[in-house]
């Protein structure tokens, strides 16, 4: 989807400015189903509730498939929105993964349920690239209808699956604060704050990268699709170590040093637009989103109890998402009016603000009782 949205999106389209709505339109869904997705999970179970959201990804890839037969921007649109339900129910993977181990273990949990995207990276271009012509008279049809079938077997394996058992640390206090008392914590602040910017600004460039590579400098689909492969690998192969790297260093150095990368992102991307140079960038943009998501996720956890788990990570989602709507909604618009090097230009500054934050929170008792890594 991150490949071909756009580039689907820039043939339906009558104005090359919307040539990202159908990606915005998923993100913009998943900003809005989070909150939905985490209250309905809490009523009938992680299990279910991942099964029900694979069952609704098939159903959106067979209607994106109808789209490209009737050459409908407007379906393709819808479909997008319905693929962005899955995809607010699938981002919580990883608090499922932190509930079921012992606090000591929750960055290791919520890095290593990560690294199921590392065959994205390469199932992904494969399936974009190759399966683009698998139905003769229709590009891309055969993609969104193996895509189709690859989720109904991801429906049927939830629904096989054992109920998952949520771990409670003897002595862990079960407070149940208001929404507004938890939200007020510098450390849940720094925590959304990270994993906004590193879901945000990753999003605007991942997304304008295919409409700066195919569509403005004209390169192959196949050479997009390596960037973009060498970027989804950059995303999830740090999640192999940066569970370990965050216990033996700390959260707050993590996060850092993912600030950093995606500093160097825009360095890099304000170059040139060889295909190194885009390479190079979005290696970097996956790596210091990692980084950032990974970290911001752990912290998150160190600012709630069990008892307010949902609650928390709703504000969360909703948060985190919502800029990243935003971010994919701005990325078409300003590629369209003011081109990639502007583009680089705006995630500067904010990953400014967000290392002055994080060197200013590093004081704070809940960080310290952690030990900077530790406990939820």
């Amino acid at each position: 989807m991150v490949i071909l949205g756009g580039i689907i999106g820039s043939a339906l389209s009558t104005n090359k400015a919307f040539a990202t709505l159908p990606l915005s339109m998923m993100v913009i869904t998943i900003a809005a189903t989070t909150i939905p997705a985490t209250m309905l999970m809490k009523k009938v179970g992680r299990r279910k509730g991942f099964a029900l959201s694979s069952a609704s990804a098939a159903v959106a890839l067979v209607l994106a498939t109808l789209a490209l037969k009737e050459s409908s921007f407007l379906i393709f649109n819808i479909a997008a929105m319905i693929f962005g339900i899955n995809m607010a129910f699938t981002q919580q993977y990883r608090y499922a993964a932190a509930e079921s181990v012992e606090s000591r273990y929750v960055p290791r949990a919520i890095s290593l349920v990560l690294i199921g995207s590392i065959g994205a990276a390469f199932v992904g271009k494969e399936l974009a690239t190759r399966g683009q012509y698998w139905i003769a008279d229709i590009q891309y049809a055969g993609t969104m209808i193996l895509l189709s079938m690859m989720f109904v077997i991801q429906a049927i394996l939830f629904f096989a699956m054992a109920p998952a058992k949520d771990y409670v640390d003897p002595g862990e206090p079960q407070s149940e604060r208001s929404v507004g008392e938890i939200i007020r914590q510098p450390v849940f602040i720094v925590a959304v704050m990270g994993a906004t910017a590193g879901v945000g600004l990753m999003t605007l460039i991942m997304t304008a990268t295919p409409l700066s590579m195919h569509i403005n400098n004209g390169y192959s689909l196949e050479q997009t699709a390596d960037v973009i492969q060498v970027h989804m690998l950059g995303m999830y192969v740090p999640s192999l170590f940066a569970g370990f790297l965050i216990e033996k260093f700390g959260v707050l150095r993590i996060m850092f040093i993912g600030a950093l990368g995606l500093i160097t992102t825009s360095f890099i991307g304000l170059q040139g637009h060889t295909v190194m140079h885009y390479w190079w960038a979005l290696l970097l943009l996956g790596i210091g989103w990692n980084f950032l998501f990974v970290g911001g996720t752990t912290m998150l956890t160190y600012t709630y109890s069990m008892a307010e788990r949902f609650r928390a990570q709703a504000v969360n989602e909703f948060l985190v998402f919502g800029a990243s709507a935003s971010a994919s909604l701005l990325a078409g618009t300003v590629m369209y009016f003011f081109g990639w090097e502007k583009l680089m230009l705006i995630p500067i500054p904010l990953l400014m603000i967000l290392c002055i934050v994080l060197i200013k929170v590093r004081s704070n008792p809940l960080l310290s009782q952690q030990g900077h890594s530790n406990g939820r």
